[in-house]
Order: C-alpha cells, then sequence, then structure tokens
C-alpha cells in the first residue's frame, strides 16, 4: 500500500483501534534498506498517521467524552469533582503528558482522550504528539532498516529499546516534576 498505507495503518494505532505500529514500521524501515520506499518518507508517513489519529481521538474525546463522562462516570467510579481535576491537571501538565504517553505503549493510543476532554491547546498538542510519536517512529524505522526482515533481531531490540524508551521516560518525568516544583517555588 507504500505510503499512504503507512499514512492509514498508523492512523488506526494512534486512534483506539488495537493495531501495533510494529507490524508496519519496521517492515517499511526494511523496504527502505532495499531501495523499494525512503527511510526519510517512511519517517514522514508514520508520524503523519499517527498525529492524524491523534486528532481523531482528541476530537472524539472533545465531543464525547465530558458529556459521557459526567452522564455514565458514576458507574465507572467518576465523579464530576474527579473529572476536573483531571481536566486541570491536563491543563496544566497536558504538553508533558502527551509527550510522555506517545511513548508508552498501551497509554499512546489513549494519551489524546484526556487531552480532547480537557480542551488542551491544539498546537501544543500536536507538537508534542508529532514528537513523541516521531521517536517511537524512527525507532521503529531504524530497527527495520538496519535489521531487516530478521524478526527474532526485531523483537529483541525492540524490547531493548522499550526498556530504554521507559528509562527515559522516567527521568524527563523526574526532570520535569523537578523544574516544575523549582519553578513553583520561585
Amino acid at each position: 500500500m507504500g505510503y499512504p498505507g503507512i499514512v492509514v495503518l498508523m492512523f488506526l494505532e494512534s486512534s483506539f483501534f488495537p493495531f501495533p505500529s510494529e507490524v508496519v514500521i519496521p517492515p517499511a524501515g526494511y523496504l527502505a534498506s532495499t531501495g523499494e520506499m525512503n527511510l526519510l518518507l517512511v519517517i514522514l508517513s508514520g508520524i503523519i498517521g499517527s498525529l492524524l489519529g491523534a486528532i481523531f481521538n482528541y476530537y472524539l474525546a472533545l465531543y464525547l467524552g465530558r458529556p459521557f463522562f459526567q452522564r455514565y462516570g458514576r458507574y465507572l467510579l467518576i465523579s464530576n469533582k474527579a473529572l476536573e481535576r483531571s481536566e486541570v491537571f491536563f491543563q496544566r501538565h497536558g504538553h508533558i503528558s502527551t509527550f510522555v504517553g506517545r511513548l508508552l505503549p498501551g497509554i499512546r493510543q489513549y494519551i489524546s482522550l484526556p487531552a480532547g476532554i480537557a480542551r488542551m491547546n491544539m498546537p501544543l498538542f500536536c507538537i508534542f504528539t508529532a514528537l513523541g510519536a516521531g521517536i517511537w517512529v524512527i525507532v521503529l524505522a531504524l530497527v527495520g532498516y538496519l535489521f531487516g526482515m530478521n524478526s527474532h533481531l526485531v523483537h529483541q531490540k525492540l524490547r531493548t529499546i522499550s526498556l530504554c524508551l521507559l528509562a527515559f521516560v522516567v527521568v524527563i518525568t523526574l526532570l520535569y516534576v523537578w523544574f516544575y516544583r523549582k519553578k513553583s517555588r520561585s
């Protein structure tokens, strides 16, 4: 399906459909290593698809999220007060939450939902979504480019890189908390 296929599949991966990016980008990276695709266009297509899927989830949450939780939240043990607190948190820390969330498996698909409910600034949302998704797409594309169709080696490298990204997320979060607290005191 080429580059449009990458965009569509990464759109699905970034929205709430359970579709793993690991089956899209590494094979495209491998095709780039053989000359059948361009690595830069693979990465750009992956980022664009991820961003479009995230924007879809953002607007879905914007229009359906708050009314849904106000009406059915009590059945999910989410009070209006808890919803308001989470909105305030996301308005203050949405940029770092979006960036970090895009790097975490299982969260990357859903981080756009609280952003939409909290009405996070759309340009900031897009920037931090593209940065986080960009890191993940670049990692996947390079793994595919460097290790080809050796699925065992690709899986092994992705597991190692995922652990490194998790450590990176912890460090970024701790630095953010430290700078935020320091800024609040002054």
